[in-house]
């Protein structure tokens, strides 16, 4: 780093993230509370396939991530001076996704960081374009010491695995919801109550997906910002296939709030609890929760829109 210049040898020294999850491509240490990151957005690039093919644009959580990075990279040696803990988003609030960002476009990550001190910090952040802001929101970091998986799962088949009677397997799921390989994070949706308002769905991790190879290799967490994304992803299916939603999209607007209490490994296998009303008009909020094997990992408070297939 020279100047506060990071370019790409710098930031993979500074963050633990690899293709296809580094989202800065160059940083620029303004000062101490000001951080501002270069992400170049090429169609080359992974997720573009499996989101909205055909009209591809950028993941929401996907900018989030970006500034999470940028945010990380600015303060990791006064939240972390020992270099040793896990820097992970411990709460994001206040997520409006703008306008959207697409291959092409030359996105710019904005950090003001409104505290700071060992163990945790917040900052305002947002990306932007050359049409504007697309996205804001305000994180926090934590630290926490690195873990790792203790043994097995407690039960090795149960109510949530796939069986012959489950309302939606993945091609039921990809009739509905326009994302694909390598952005579709949900596998199953295993149970839908009576009111149909609430769903269980399910997610299995693996080391092989392209996500955690972008993670350090030593320490493979699923990243926060994929989290909101997976709860998301199961309220979306859940709206779309209810009959006056049928042949729609759902957009994700906001997220008022998400809070992160535990890491999520390879070999995971992810329960989603979401509950989402039917809408007044276009838009509508959900509530989701992340639990494994019984331990609540992530609250998500979102909202979204309905908008007719163009």
């Amino acid at each position: 780093m020279t100047n506060g210049f990071m370019d790409i040898k710098a930031i993979k020294e500074a963050l633990p993230y690899r293709y296809p999850m580094l989202m800065v491509d160059r940083i620029q240490i303004e000062n101490e509370t000001r951080f501002v990151g270069l992400k170049n957005l090429c169609f080359n690039e992974l997720y573009f396939q499996g989101h909205f093919p055909g009209h591809p644009i950028l993941p929401g959580v996907l900018q989030v991530e970006a500034m999470k990075q940028v945010f990380q990279a600015g303060v990791k040696c006064v939240i972390d001076p020992s270099g040793e803990k896990d820097i992970y988003l411990s709460v994001l609030e206040k997520v409006k996704f703008r306008k959207p960002n697409n291959p092409g476009d030359r996105m710019v990550i904005e950090v003001d960081v409104q505290e700071m001190a060992e163990g945790r910090a917040v900052a305002k952040c947002s990306t932007k374009n050359n049409s504007g802001v697309t996205c804001q929101a305000i994180l926090t970091l934590g630290t926490r010491d690195k873990s790792g998986p203790t043994g097995m799962p407690t039960t090795l088949h149960d109510e949530y695995d796939v069986t012959e009677g489950i309302p939606m397997d993945v091609n039921k799921i990809m009739s509905y919801v326009p994302h694909r390989y390598p952005f579709l994070f949900i596998d199953s949706i295993v149970k839908v109550h009576a009111d149909e308002d609430r769903v269980i769905a399910i997610k299995n991790t693996t080391y092989n997906e392209e996500i955690y190879q972008g993670c350090d290799p030593d320490y493979p967490v699923l990243p926060g910002s994929i989290h909101a994304e997976i709860i998301a992803q199961s309220g979306a299916a859940s709206v779309l296939s209810r009959p006056e939603n049928q042949g729609k999209l759902a957009f994700f607007m906001t997220i008022d709030k998400a809070e992160y209490f535990a890491p999520i490994y390879p070999g995971d296998r992810i329960v989603i609890d979401v509950n989402v009303p039917a809408a007044k008009g276009r838009f509508g909020k959900g509530i989701g929760e992340i639990t494994v094997d019984g331990e609540v990992k992530t609250r998500v408070a979102l909202m979204f829109a309905i908008v007719d297939d163009e």
